[in-house]
Order: structure tokens, then sequence, then C-alpha cells
């Protein structure tokens, strides 16, 4: 998985992204703000903003906001996001989340929200966002999640290994530019590594629907079969993640996603 296969992806679907009710109203984004509880001073700094919804929910709350991105269509549909909302505090900048392009100690809160994921090298973006924080500053994390002990209770270690492996993998046929989810306990313990103290941590699962979930990346017919196939013949570790279901002939299932927020110390 390349940077530019992830340009290319998302630059493709842009608008649709701009117009998903997940990433535009999911409610792992109120609740990060309620979490956080911004400052009217701070300079905030939101990595791989996409279309820019979580810096908008934030902008009301700070003094400025830089809505960064590697694609430069996203940062069209987030500054246009911005001037709909009369945000004059919201700024786009293009940055790569693993090499942020400002100096240290420069910001009181970093957000990343549903993009983490797509990042090759996970824990080079978090030390990132450990140097561009001041002292006392506040990192806010939302991402989907795969299967572990802590979100998936019940199952063995190797049936555990084999549902993350085929979830992420699932992930990576509707969209080739996924990475790889992370679990909930190897975000504590990134967060731990890098010094964060954990301020909170808690999961919020949102419900998908289906058809509109893997059209979105533009997976073709064949594709989005395959996807329906994987998705209702889950295994039982799968399944209990995913909880895949019909209802009035549609198709279903979960998601899980993290929210963690830590604390860079004074």
């Amino acid at each position: 998985m390349t940077k530019s296969l992830v340009e290319q992806q998302f630059g493709a679907h842009a608008s649709a992204y701009a117009t998903s009710a997940v990433h535009a109203k999911g409610a792992s984004l109120g609740r990060l703000v309620e979490l956080v509880q911004p400052e009217r001073h701070w300079q905030m700094l939101d990595v791989a903003t996409g279309a820019g919804h979580t810096a908008a929910a934030f902008a009301p709350h700070v003094a400025r906001v830089v809505a960064s991105d590697l694609t430069e269509e996203m940062l069209q549909e987030t500054a246009k996001l911005a001037a709909a909302k009369g945000f004059a505090n919201l700024e786009t900048a293009r940055a790569d989340a693993e090499a942020l392009p400002y100096p240290d100690a420069c910001f009181e809160l970093v957000t990343c929200r549903i993009a983490a994921h797509h990042f090759p090298d996970i824990a080079t973006f978090v030390a990132e966002v450990w140097r561009v924080l001041k002292p006392g500053g506040v990192f806010a994390l939302v991402d989907n999640i795969s299967p572990d002990a802590e979100s998936t209770p019940g199952f063995s270690s190797a049936e555990l290994r084999d549902a993350s492996l085929t979830y992420n993998a699932f992930e990576k046929i509707r969209d080739p530019s996924h990475g790889r989810c992370f679990g909930m306990v190897e975000w504590s313990e990134l967060f731990a590594d890098t010094g964060f103290e954990v301020l909170a941590k808690e999961r919020s699962p949102k419900e998908i629907e289906f058809a509109p979930w893997a059209e979105r990346m533009g997976c073709d017919a064949a594709t989005i079969e395959r996807l329906r196939s994987m998705l209702t013949g889950a295994s039982l570790a799968l399944a209990a993640f995913l909880k895949p279901r019909q209802d009035g002939g549609k198709l279903w299932f979960v998601l899980d996603e993290a929210i963690v927020v830590g604390r860079k110390p004074s």
C-alpha cells in the first residue's frame, strides 16, 4: 500500500466522503468534542482531515484549525465546507501524517478521525503527533478497529488473529488503499509507549448499510458480491465482531471505532 494509492483512491471519491453520513454525522464526532473539552485559545491540527468534518466540528470551540490531508481533492471539499459554515479560523494544508511540516510543540490539540488505518507506519504518525504537540497538549484519535480480546471477548487468540486478518482483507478488497486497523489493545499500548497519559478510551459502534459502503469506493459488481459473501459467511469470531444482519432486504453490519484521548505530559 503506497501513499500515491491513498491519494488516487480518495481523490477519486472525495465528494462521496463529503456527503457520507458515517463521516459527517457519526456518533464518534460529537463524542470526541465532548471528551476533549477544547478551549477557545487552542491551536489545533486535524490530520488526514478528509472532507473536513472533524475540523469543522471543533472550529467553533478553538482559535485556529489547520485541516491537513495528503489529497488535494479532499482539501478542496474541506475548503467548501469551511466556506459554507463561515469558519474563518479554518485553513487547509497539504501534509503527510508521517512527516508533519510543522515545528515542535506548536499545537494544543491534534485530532485524527477514521484515517489512521490508511497510514503505512502508524507508530511514526503517533510520534509526529507527540512532536508537534505542546507539553500538556491533547491527542484525540478515532479509528476503525480490528477484533481483539477487548472488543470481542470469548474467543481464543488464534480465532481472534484469524478474524483480524480476514477483517483487514475484507476492508482491503473494498479499498486497496486500506492498510491495517489496530485493535483496542494495540492502540492503548501505542499511546502508552509513546508517552501519552490516556484520559479516555471507549468504543463507538456504527451501523453500516453494506451497499452504500461498498459503492462509496467504486467497487464493481463482482467485488461487491465477493464482499457480501465474506460478510455473510464470516467465522464465528468475525460475525461476533461485525454482527451482519438482513433488514428490509438490505444487508447491514457494525463497525466499532476506537475513541482514544491522550495528553502529552507538561
